[in-house]
């Protein structure tokens, strides 16, 4: 007799691969294969592969650059899965790095209402053999999957970034995460030694994480000192951001894991040992994009989330053992660290992975390692309890997870993500200018920097109509002002021409 316990989401089987070596007669779909087969094999009962029923692939990151999107493989997870026998529906989604964990919430709550028995989640990127044979002229036709049919695409994301925001530069990654240090460092009291010691602390700690993970991109301790340090190659990308603080995005990597029930595990023999439960969950987006959000150091979608997920768990922030909080730069971890109410530097440490900037940053795919490394640490405690974050976009849309080593005290049922979606967009957004003349109050400011030093700033500000305004300034004591401190409140002066607003301090 079933009972409504047998209904439980849980993790079965989890896998990950790191490959160093460039290969591209390595394909996305062999590297699919191997995780899949080994995270079916690590169930414990291999042979259930014929028992899954819904495949879901995590985009390539390459699908967000038309020049790249018509190199991808349409379908690596549907022919990976033909290989192995895995006869299943295939599905995947738009774009993120939230995606990992989103899709997993999705998919136990498709389980728990009969759609689907077994369910197998995976992702890829092999960017750095792609990224190496673009630049030595090599082809990768042998990634091609022919005329499979394309998964069923689940989500349409909106826009993340304005036109104006683009223009400014706001559209790369490198750009904009650290523009929100500027932000962060003022709204704690920081002065510019204070925060850069925080970020190389942090780092570190991270990187420890890395060094003895066996699947870590670079497993290396380094101290705050080389972090914060520009010799042998330790450049800065934007400030204050040195190479080391940045996510690794030329890597080959693969993920997968395997979702059921305790109903279907226990059904086919799975042993409880290989368990791990999905204790919570929820998933929100930050209203609008960069520059209309309220707070450029604050996240009301992760404090939505993360409250939410840990209610549903039954548990407090102080009775997690192991964290994964999404890295791709220092400030995501800082800002999902004050949406949680979490220490950077407590000595759980924010990673189990070692981060995007140390382990690897793979695309949209990268929680899903951290989701298959928590597996691994869970299985090991005998009451330990997991968070992961993920965030896709410019902090934009955000996903929370927590599992935990043993039942939870209360089945779990999913969230109403609409109700807390709407508890997010009752935030008003800030209004924006495109043009930009008169007295601008600095709210956020960066420094991109190229192989010769300092190239320009970038900034978000007010004017004094109190609506936001993106800037840029090409002034070379502009710049060197705000490299030199923290110009967070300092009035400047902005005027538009060439359609572009720039800045200059008073």
């Amino acid at each position: 007799m079933s009972t409504r316990t047998d209904l439980q989401p849980i993790l079965i089987g989890a896998a990950q691969q790191t490959w160093r070596e460039r290969d591209t007669s390595r394909t996305p779909s062999d590297a699919l294969e191997w995780v899949i087969r080994s995270a079916l094999e690590d169930s414990g009962v291999p042979e259930l592969g014929n028992r899954v029923d819904a495949v879901v692939q995590i985009p390539y990151v390459m699908n967000q650059v038309p020049e790249l999107s018509e190199l991808v493989p349409r379908n690596s997870a549907m022919e990976a899965a033909v290989r192995l026998g895995v006869h299943a529906q295939h599905f995947t989604s738009d774009v993120g790095g939230n995606l990992p964990q989103q899709m997993l919430e999705q998919f136990a709550r498709r389980l728990q209402q009969g759609e689907h028995s077994m369910v197998v989640l995976c992702g890829v990127e092999l960017l750095g053999t792609f990224l190496h044979a673009m630049r030595n002229g090599d082809s990768v036709a042998a990634w091609s999957t022919g005329e499979l049919p394309e998964p069923k695409v689940l989500g349409n994301t909106a826009p993340m970034i304005s036109d104006v925001e683009k223009a400014h530069g706001l559209w790369e990654p490198v750009n904009t995460y650290p523009l929100f240090e500027s932000s962060l460092a003022a709204a704690q009291g920081l002065n510019r030694t204070a925060h850069r010691q925080l970020l190389g602390q942090l780092t570190e700690s991270m990187s420890e994480v890395a060094a003895a993970n066996p699947y870590a991109w670079k497993r290396q301790r380094f101290s705050a000192e080389q972090v914060l340090d520009t010799a042998d190659g330790n450049r800065l990308i934007c400030d204050p951001y040195t190479k080391l603080m940045n996510a690794i995005i030329g890597v080959d990597q693969a993920a997968a894991v395997v979702l059921t029930t305790v109903g279907r595990a226990r059904e086919l023999g799975v042993d409880s040992s290989h368990w791990v439960y999905l204790w919570g969950a929820a998933s929100a987006s930050d209203s609008g994009t960069i520059s209309e959000r309220p707070s450029l150091c604050d996240s009301d979608a992760i404090r939505q989330a993360g409250k939410m997920a840990l209610e549903q768990a039954g548990v407090t922030l102080q009775s997690i053992t192991d964290f994964d909080l999404y890295s791709c730069f220092p400030s995501a971890v800082q800002v999902a660290c004050r949406a949680l109410g979490l220490d950077p530097l407590d000595e759980r440490r924010v990673t189990v992975t070692g981060g995007l900037t140390l382990f690897g940053g793979p695309g949209n795919n990268y929680s899903l390692h951290a989701i298959a490394e928590m597996v691994d640490r869970l299985r090991k405690r005998a009451d330990g309890v997991g968070l992961v974050t993920a965030n896709g976009g410019y902090l934009s849309k955000h996903a929370v997870g927590v599992y935990g080593s043993k039942a939870p005290d209360a089945l779990w049922t999913g969230l109403d993500n609409g109700k807390i979606q709407a508890q997010v967009d009752q935030t008003p957004r800030v209004p924006c200018a495109e043009r930009g003349e008169g007295v601008y109050t600095i709210e956020a400011h960066t420094v991109r920097y190229g192989s010769s030093g300092p190239e320009r700033a970038i900034l978000l500000g007010r004017l004094s109509t109190d609506e936001r305004c993106v800037a840029i300034s090409d002034d070379h004591e502009t710049i060197s002002a705000l490299i030199e401190e923290n110009c967070v409140g300092r009035r400047a002066n902005v005027v538009s021409r060439d359609g572009l607003n720039h800045v200059l301090l008073r």
